[in-house]
């Protein structure tokens, strides 16, 4: 496995710096790793509780779909411990925590829409005795049900035609044209599970009721804008009435973007009817039930391409899981319709994204938010291809890449203007030794008769910024202390992925510091207001935009004075190693914000940014939504046992574009975790709904997660050496979501065993993902049954793609690539 201490010198090699920089583009520790080793890092559940802090928990529907026949609280309020039971007719303000339509209550009223759904709240003097009282919803004497018919999987929606949102359709060219022509045709279906985000701290909120109707709420969230703007709702309170603070997570992978609202909203609620501090920490198992995973997607598509495997025309139908109720699918759905084309150029294609309304949780944001379900299928498309051409896939891959100044624009009229994946491409090859490891995999299969290995390439687009523009925007605030040490507060929250180290080093840089003078403060809604989530990849180019104008307001203010005190020019002052020079002269920073307190210089300063070129039509899904694109490549290979389905990844080459990196450490940690947690999803992550519509998985004893055992011996990653087009911070680029897409090449190397495990069959194996061992086992019994039909003369062709034909989608139609490029 790559080690961080090997890389520093080569990262500081590579990178270029501004005059007497130490604190930007150097692999410096995480901000907080020593506290994380040590235990000291204060998470929401180690705020210290107040005296008379009471503790919360939910009380759980037992059915997918029912009617609330009557619900009798007395014997939950009779339990031990119990101070206080709140159900929705307790709310004074709006019961609803959906982060876009209001269809999501806090608490179910009348009607409950999945197996899991809070229906009311218990307060209890301490969490066992909640959870114990909380317990009792079970039982019919407390809640009775007219069970109700219940729609579980997205499949069933997609017949009944029942969406949350209209569908999505964009459309170029002219594809039934294409296709038609086509030397060669495919089609097919194709299957993805969903993905618990499977945080190490879950989702927990303190809410403590201060003076004058206020209420300061400690959540675990990754949007604390968003939970101060649902509690105030809530709570029928202005929103100046409540602060929200974050100082870090323990992990959210997009589950506590808009999932972490109802927990802070109960917390709140509870706070505001006993006037005592109320902490809702939910258990694992409620963890589960209650909160919605990564979308799980159904997939019809078909294509038309010519004998090099070049297609010509495409059409994809992607049935997205959303649940009971929108959160975050419409996004999620663009997203997945933006990405579809992943890093290849399609001249005639016709996308059709659903959000299929299911009785299970709703369904949110998880890591790459609908792209890797939108990316997946083109990859799974394009093996495909090269196994009916009997080429290597990698060729075909190539054969189909976007160009430079050529066949460069995106389906929805997006120019690809930074495009270097065919040197990427090329460099990993190389370092991989891809053509020589293919040779030797190939005598190897033919050798061993149980154990076969597979070798895949996959590259990855990935398109940075929010779909929706006005959230492209962000604050920060950076304070200058009498002895020149620094604080920095922004919109920005932590969860692990070093976002406050990040924009600790912009401010450290900005001002000729060693980053052990500059300290971020918790994200806090009393000091950044009206922040957007920390998602979309985003955290570091707005918040570290933000934080970088701040200081650098203070520094044009210290330098005029640095010009007066020692002569020459306010442009030509230079800040680093903690001095300021210019002139000949120089003297300490700590000297020099001594003098401007006294000549009475503000030493503070608020710093905000908003992205350029950013622009969306959300009617025609047509625009510019992406800011630049960040690209990658990956080569894996595994070697599966026959036998019994089980696999193993033997090795991972990673080539990922950073940019210029402000942080290689930090950038590799992101890469290796990425890969491995979208090789789970892929792989091992499977989700299970029994006929109840009750989560089965809901556990890590049900639910399996990679291990280290999983993370392969050779695991080889890198930052490709590319300074970002656009001037973002320091040219860097965004890697928190990109390389969950490097791991598509796992999921196709073990499709490259199964080919070589029946050599003779047809058609390529019939994988799903996750590709578990009973799902490995079903594809080779499926390609095994192709040959043997082959050899009677049994027609084993392909299914034939359908379209939805549900609501009138809502439909975008580009001109031809010609008209778009003009």
């Amino acid at each position: 496995m790559n080690r961080i201490d090997p890389f520093l010198e080569h990262a500081a090699s590579q990178s270029t710096f501004d005059a007497g920089s130490t604190a930007i583009g150097v692999s410096l520790p995480h901000e907080s790793a020593a506290l994380h080793v040590s235990g000291e890092a204060t998470y929401t559940d180690d705020v210290a509780e107040l005296t008379g802090t009471l503790h919360a928990a939910l009380g759980l529907s037992r059915h997918a779909h029912a009617r609330i026949v009557s619900m009798d609280l007395d014997a939950v309020r009779r339990a031990p411990g119990v101070i206080a039971v709140l159900s929705a007719a307790d709310i004074p303000g709006e019961n609803n925590c959906g982060p876009v339509l209001h269809d999501d209550p806090i608490l179910a009223v009348d009607e409950v829409l999945y197996l899991g759904q809070p229906v009311f709240a218990v307060i209890a003097e301490n969490h066992e005795l909640a959870r114990r009282a909380a317990s009792l919803a079970k039982s019919d004497d407390v809640v009775r049900y007219e069970p109700l018919e219940a729609v579980l999987t997205p499949a069933e929606a997609k017949a009944r035609k029942q969406f949350v949102l209209p569908p999505l359709h964009l459309k170029r060219g002219d594809p039934d044209a294409r296709m038609a022509a086509a030397p060669h045709r495919i089609s097919g279906s194709f299957e993805v599970g969903g993905q618990e985000q499977f945080y190490l701290e879950g989702q927990i909120a303190y809410a403590v009721p201060k003076e004058m109707d206020g209420m300061l709420v400690y959540s675990s969230t990754q949007h604390p804008s968003e939970m101060q703007q649902v509690v105030a709702h809530m709570l029928d309170w202005p929103a100046h009435n409540v602060v929200c603070e974050c100082r870090r997570m323990g992990g959210g992978f997009g589950g506590k973007e808009s999932q972490s609202a109802l927990f802070a909203c109960i917390a709140a609620l509870a706070a505001q009817r006993l006037r005592r501090p109320v902490k809702l920490r939910a258990d694992r198992d409620d963890d589960f039930m209650i909160t919605g995973k990564r979308h799980d997607a159904i997939y019809e598509y078909e294509a038309g391409f010519d004998d090099q495997g070049r297609i010509l025309g495409a059409r994809v139908e992607i049935a997205l899981r959303a649940g009971y109720s929108a959160d975050l699918s419409g996004a999620v759905a663009t997203r997945a319709v933006c990405h579809f084309d992943n890093a290849y150029y399609l001249s005639d294609v016709d996308i059709v994204a659903l959000c299929c309304k299911t009785n299970t949780q709703s369904n949110t944001a998880f890591r790459g938010f609908g792209g890797p379900q939108g990316a997946l299928v083109m990859e799974v498309m394009l093996d495909s291809i090269a196994r009916q051409l009997n080429r290597d896939p990698l060729d075909v891959r190539v054969v189909n890449y976007y160009g430079v100044g050529e066949r460069d624009t995106t389906p929805y009229g997006q120019r690809v203007e930074d495009n270097v994946i065919a040197p990427l491409t090329d460099e990993l090859l190389d370092t991989s030794h891809y053509r020589a490891r293919r040779a030797a995999l190939a005598a190897f299969n033919a050798t061993s008769p149980v154990l076969k290995r597979g070798l895949a390439f996959s590259p990855v687009k990935f398109g940075i910024s929010f779909n929706v523009p006005f959230l492209n925007q962000a604050g920060a605030l950076v304070h200058v202390y009498k002895d020149g040490s620094v604080l920095v507060n922004h919109g920005g929250t932590e969860m692990g992925q070093g976002l406050n180290t990040k924009v600790a080093q912009v401010v450290a840089n900005e001002l000729g510091l060693p980053l052990s003078r500059v300290r971020v403060s918790a994200t806090d809604t009393s000091k950044i207001a009206n922040t957007s989530a920390t998602a979309a990849s985003t955290g570091s180019d707005l918040n570290g935009k933000a934080a970088e104008a701040a200081a650098r307001t203070i520094r044009e203010r210290l330098a005029e004075l640095a010009a007066r005190q020692l002569g020459g020019n306010a442009a030509d002052v230079q800040f680093a190693d903690g001095e300021v020079s210019v002139n000949g002269g120089a003297m300490p920073f700590t000297q020099l914000v001594g003098a401007a307190y006294l000549a009475r210089v503000q030493l503070w300063s608020d710093g905000f940014y908003t992205t350029p070129r950013v622009h969306w039509d959300a009617k025609t899904l047509t625009g510019h939504p992406f800011y630049y694109f960040a690209y990658g490549a990956a080569v894996s290979e595994v070697v599966i046992d026959t036998l019994t389905g089980e696999w193993k990844l033997v090795r991972a080459d990673v080539l990922h574009d950073a940019g210029q990196s402000i942080n290689p450490a930090i950038d590799i940690g992101q890469v290796e975790g990425g890969f491995i947690q979208g090789m789970g999803w892929l792989t091992t992550e499977e989700l299970w709904w029994n006929r109840d519509g009750r989560l089965m998985t809901h556990a890590p004893s049900t639910y399996k997660i990679p291990a280290v055992s999983d993370t392969p011996d050779a695991f080889n990653v890198q930052l490709y050496q590319n300074r970002n087009a656009e001037p973002t911070v320091f040219r860097s680029k965004a890697v928190g979501e990109p390389p969950l897409l490097l791991p598509f090449s796992v999921f196709l190397a073990i499709r490259d065993a199964l080919a070589a495990a029946v050599p003779g069959a047809p058609v390529a194996p019939a994988l799903r993902a996750p590709a578990t061992p009973e799902a490995i086992l079903d594809a080779l019994d499926a390609l095994q049954a192709t040959v043997a039909s082959s050899s009677t003369g049994t027609s084993t062709a392909a299914p034939t793609t359908t379209t939805a034909t549900a609501t009138a989608p809502t439909t975008a139609t580009t001109g031809s690539p010609a008209a778009t490029n003009a």
